[in-house]
């Protein structure tokens, strides 16, 4: 890879202003910990500080800043781990941790990944010597990416994501956009638009793979856990609101509230995407004289129950199986929506608000092809629920047509190893 120009000002003010902001760390991390956004026993990895020891050999660094690019990478970290490389996942929130504990293979090494400055980078560098990074979709820290580059290490972005909104705003920092992404060898890319954007801002080499996304497993489901729930529900009527956002619980519940007109059986089951909101969810409807029930209490819906909030980190998977209609939340506010594939390839009828953003593509073709359907506001929703109720040929349908267009999208994997093939090759002779 030849030489870089030298940073923008942009990118220098932004490195100096970070070093210079690196003894005010400790604040901000004591005040994200006190909120439930720091893991209080590696707030250390934060600063670059590892908590595990480096193992000999080769390494390859895999970053993904939330759980739905923990997702999205696990089958790559499993297909490289079977090459018998070590591979450090680094994560930036808590739940996004707890995922990786649970869902990437045996072997697998996890840390927090530090604040970006030059300072924790550097130390986190100096530890684990990466030599091969992998970052997915939108990770563009300056910091993180300067300093690695600097080192040598080849960079690539995976299962890169750039939606139409943020290119907008890149193209008027087009130099700082070419910068950052110059640290980048390679930009495998989600599909042909998120490849022509970023060679528009200046990457010179930018291919698209399709979306890891596609190639997940299923969640898993726990059989215990699933046939306590089958017990406890008593062949209730479902309906499941998944990765709820705040904004979004009030029109479920209401929505719960217009079909109960009709189904009074119905239990509803409230799954946020941030688990620490489960008490505010269950207050919320309370007010609306609703009987909630918490899973992170360890309760149980009983006959009673209206509302279950499904307050815990990975368990998605068991609701998706039990729940044959699904709303995916995110979408109902200007959040861009969360992903669809996982309740597509569970056999679920999909409802969605408009905002889907960031999952444009995928969300098109399940409407086009009728495995999903748009709702904006909670008539609407309560209307769907109501229709799909009335209607199993149409839930079996829906699923049916989620199911099928979603399988033949995979493969991505097997692409995004050939691109990164040559990388790998070469690290395994430099051990």
């Amino acid at each position: 890879m030849p030489p870089r120009s030298r940073p923008p000002f942009s990118i220098r003010a932004y490195r100096g202003t970070m070093r210079m902001a690196a003894p005010l760390a400790g604040s901000i991390l004591n005040w994200r910990r006190k909120r439930g956004k720091e893991d209080p026993e590696r707030m250390q990895e934060r600063r670059g500080i590892a908590t595990l020891e480096r193992p000999a050999g080769a390494l390859v660094w895999i970053h993904g800043a939330s759980v739905g690019e923990i997702l999205s990478v696990q089958p790559l970290v499993e297909r490289i781990r079977g090459q018998g490389f070590n591979v450090l996942v680094t994560s930036g929130t808590v739940t996004a941790a707890q995922t990786a504990a649970q869902r990437m293979p045996e072997g697998t090494l996890h840390q927090y990944v530090p604040l970006d400055t030059p300072q924790f980078m550097n130390a986190f560098l100096d530890h684990w010597q990466p030599g091969l990074a992998l970052i997915a979709e939108s990770e563009f820290w300056p910091n993180l990416l300067h300093e690695t580059s600097n080192r040598g290490v080849p960079i690539v972005l995976v299962n890169g994501r750039l939606s139409q909104r943020s290119f907008s705003r890149w193209k008027r920092a087009k130099t700082t956009a070419k910068s950052l992404l110059s640290c980048f060898d390679l930009c495998l890319t989600q599909d042909q638009d998120v490849a022509e954007r970023l060679s528009q801002l200046g990457a010179e080499r930018a291919f698209a793979t399709g979306n890891l996304k596609f190639d997940v497993s299923p969640p898993p489901a726990d059989e215990q856990a699933m046939a306590e729930m089958k017990r406890t529900i008593y062949g209730r009527p479902l309906f499941l609101a998944a990765s709820t956002h705040r904004g979004e619980d009030e029109e479920v519940i209401k929505a719960h509230i217009e079909v109960t007109k009709k189904i009074p059986g119905l239990l509803t089951i409230i799954v946020p995407r941030h688990p620490e909101r489960g008490g505010e969810i269950a207050q919320l409807a309370q007010e609306y004289r609703l009987v909630p029930a918490m899973r992170s209490r360890s309760h149980l819906p009983d006959r009673g129950t209206q509302i279950y909030v499904a307050d815990t980190i990975g368990e998605l998977g068991l609701f998706y199986r039990l729940a044959q209609i699904v709303f995916m939340g995110g979408s109902l506010i200007k959040h861009g929506g969360q992903n669809p594939i996982e309740p597509a390839k569970l056999d679920c009828a999909i409802l969605h608000g408009p905002y889907v953003h960031s999952f444009t593509s995928i969300y098109a073709a399940l409407n086009r092809e009728h495995g999903a359907a748009t709702v904006t506001d909670a008539k609407t929703l309560a209307a769907s629920v109501l229709r799909l109720s009335d209607d199993p040929a149409l839930i079996s349908a829906m699923a049916e047509a989620a199911r099928k267009t979603v399988l033949p999208l995979s493969g991505a994997v097997n692409r995004t190893l050939a691109a990164i093939e040559p990388y790998l090759v070469q690290l395994r002779f430099a051990q």
